[in-house]
Parts: structure tokens; sequence; C-alpha cells
């Protein structure tokens, strides 16, 4: 005879690129993949499908634990997306700068008595600020990324911490 069991349902839109990290976190708070409803991949997002069981002890400490450990996740990609926004704004801001600088060229070269010295003054740096827009970009995100580095670690040790309260819990 089987024992009836009722179950609390969480659907989780999370990174492809983290799947795993959220599946592992919230077993740790007693969520189990549903196995009715496959994994949804679409556009590098992910749609997870868990249950509980209601009657889990200590439910309240472990919403509690979840919601710091999203908040943790949450830290994490802001992190991430910050060094990608600072990088993606130095790239552009180069690429703008040098549009200025050919604009300013072609004005020259235009003029009712053409300036082929201005307009050569202004083209060169002006193509040269176009070519070193992903350079900076890269040189960017990769400066930015070894700052949040150590503030990555960090978050990643206390969703370690988080997912070991939970499990203890369990």
């Amino acid at each position: 005879m089987n024992k009836f069991e009722s179950y609390d349902y969480l659907k989780v839109t999370v990174e492809e690129t983290r799947l795993s990290h959220y599946i592992d976190g919230y077993e740790c708070f007693g969520w189990k993949l549903d196995p009715n409803i496959p994994l949804e991949v679409n556009g590098g997002k992910a749609v997870v499908h868990f249950k509980r069981s209601r009657a889990i002890l200590n439910k309240v400490e472990l919403t509690r634990l979840q919601s710091h450990f999203e908040a943790c996740q949450r830290d994490l990609e802001a992190l991430e997306g910050s060094a990608v926004s600072l990088a993606t704004s130095a790239g552009i801001g180069a690429g703008i700068l040098g549009c200025a600088f050919v604009a300013g060229a072609v004005f020259a070269v235009t003029a009712e008595t053409p300036i082929i010295w201005l307009m050569i003054l202004l083209a060169i740096p002006g193509f040269i600020l176009w070519g070193a827009a992903y350079p900076i970009y890269k040189y960017v995100k990769m400066k930015r990324m070894e700052k949040v580095e150590s503030l990555m670690e960090a978050k990643l040790d206390e969703s370690e911490e988080v997912c070991k309260k939970g499990h203890a819990l369990l």
C-alpha cells in the first residue's frame, strides 16, 4: 500500500551556464527535480521544475535559507554582469569617439575649400579608435573580472555555507 504524500512545487528560470549550481543548491533545501516535467532550455535560459514534500520538517528555516541562497546567486550574476557592462561601455565609447574623429575628417574634406591635412589628422585617430574598440572591451573586461573575482569567491563560499546549513536541516 502506497502512503499518500503531497508536494510543493517550484518553477525557477536560470542562466543555462549556472544550471548545475542551482539544481545542486535547491536540493540542499529539500527540492528534487520534478520527473514529470522536462527541463526547458531556450535562448541561454533554462526553466527548471522542482517539487518538495509538504510534510518536510523545518520548512520555515529552509525557506529562509533558500532565500539567502537565491540572494547570493543574484549577487553573483550582478558581479558577472558588472564586468560585461563596464567593458561594453568602454568599447562603445571608443567606437563613438572614433566616429566623432571620422565625422570631423569628413567635414574637413567636404568643406568649401578642402583641408586635406586636417582630414588626415582627424581620420587617423578615428580609424585607430574604431580598431581599438574590441581590444579595449577585452582589456576592461579582464581587469574588471580580476577585481570581482575575490568578491565572487566570497559569495560562492557564502552560498556553500547556506547550502550546508540547509542540508543539515533535512
